[in-house]
């Protein structure tokens, strides 16, 4: 399959209420079809420094220079793409994550008895 490099405006999104997640969003190459995307926080940080996941999403640093981009991989059943992200932007983002939510207190911010309760009552119809 041949390889077409395109220009991708993205953007990166975190909320508290969702603290172990980012939201990664763009569209297609067309301009029609939004593409949304949700992994771990901990993935985008981690793969700022070494490769990171195993699954649809992967993310490493620049194998010759880790000043360069940092690639995020997507994969899923229909297609595959990969993006480079200038480190300095993705860590900026990473560290104002960090900022809103501190790594290890991702916990605090989640209300374990709303989501039971949503998970318990959801109408499976």
């Amino acid at each position: 399959m041949p390889r077409a490099d395109v220009l991708v405006d993205a953007s990166l999104r975190y909320d508290r209420d969702d603290p172990y997640a980012v939201h990664l969003s763009f569209l297609t190459p067309s301009g029609r079809d939004p593409i949304a995307w949700i992994f771990a926080r901990s993935l985008a940080s981690d793969g700022l420094t070494a490769p990171a996941g195993d699954g649809d999403v992967r993310i490493w640093p620049s194998p010759q220079d880790l000043t360069g981009s940092v690639y995020v991989e997507l994969r899923s059943p229909s297609g595959r793409a990969l993006l480079a992200v200038p480190r300095p932007v993705l860590a900026g983002f990473v560290d104002r994550c960090h900022e809103i939510v501190p790594p290890g207190d991702e916990a605090d911010y989640i209300d374990l008895d709303a989501e039971l309760d949503l998970l318990l009552h959801e109408d499976l119809s």
